[in-house]
């Protein structure tokens, strides 16, 4: 097949499905939580900056694009079972999130049903598509991305600094489960390396020279959210550089010099503005 649809070989997808397997263990013991019973949500603080509404709001809408995601990805994987599942696992997480940071904005009041029933059609009126086109490049965008998110929630757990408990409890629930998805991620794009360096360092490349948080393009205000992220000190390139680029190199033991940019178009837009 080609690398756009499948390329693991068969001793790679066993190795995938053995990882998986591990996550998938290791989540149920230590890492499920529960929407309604896991957050103190009689602790909600509607009294916070609205800028933090406002980029909670922008998460949520990002999250909220779950359908496109699995939608394309899992055609690219179907016959491989440890990717496919991780697949459906990962958007039984994903959609927690959504459900998590709707609640929030509900529970706070700084949202009515009428604004979150406006919102999610909004977010339906445009649809995601692969910002690659093959599999293996997804996949590593699929890694960075992960690790951006995490980063974007906890670096606005930061900002709210124990204001509000529930909000606090939602982020540090969000960002620990993104940090275990980036982390297999991660597994798997070295199981590619070790297989196949030069065609995974392509692809590295590649996502590097021209990431974006995805979805954030499609709303209607998206430069606008994308700002306030960067005003919140919750995400911009200086972060993007030491707190994604260099550990990714320095965890797969990638040397820059390997995946020298030709010519970069990378434009950081943040999850004001990964699965």
């Amino acid at each position: 097949m080609s690398d756009q649809v499948f390329f693991e070989s068969g001793e790679v997808k066993t190795k995938i499905y053995r990882l998986y397997r591990e996550y998938f263990d290791r989540a149920e013991k230590k890492r499920r939580w529960s929407v309604r019973d896991g957050i103190p949500w009689d602790q909600c603080n509607p009294n916070l900056d609205p800028a933090v509404a406002d980029v909670v709001q922008t998460f949520c809408m990002v999250e909220l694009y779950l359908p496109d995601y699995l939608g394309k990805l899992l055609p690219q994987v179907r016959a491989h079972r440890g990717r496919a599942w991780m697949l459906a696992n990962w958007g039984y997480e994903e959609s927690k999130h959504s459900l998590a940071l709707g609640d929030w904005l509900l529970y706070s009041r700084c949202r009515t049903e009428e604004q979150m029933a406006d919102m999610e059609d909004a977010v339906f009126e445009q649809t995601w598509e692969l910002p690659h086109d093959n599999a293996r490049a997804m996949l590593c965008y699929t890694m960075v991305q992960e690790l951006a998110t995490h980063l974007h929630y906890r670096n606005l757990r930061r900002v709210i600094n124990g204001q509000d408990p529930a909000l606090d409890r939602v982020l540090e629930l969000i960002s620990i489960d993104e940090a275990a998805h980036a982390d297999f991620f991660r597994r798997l794009v070295q199981l590619h390396l070790d297989e196949d360096r030069a065609a995974t360092l392509e692809q590295v490349r590649r996502v590097f020279n021209t990431f974006k948080m995805p979805a954030v393009h499609l709303l209607v205000d998206g430069r606008r959210r994308a700002q306030a992220v960067e005003e919140l000190h919750i995400f911009d390139e200086p972060t993007f550089m030491t707190q994604v680029y260099e550990p990714i190199l320095a965890r797969l033991g990638i040397q820059k010099k390997e995946i020298r940019r030709r010519q970069s178009s990378r434009e950081i837009v943040v999850m004001s503005s990964p699965a």
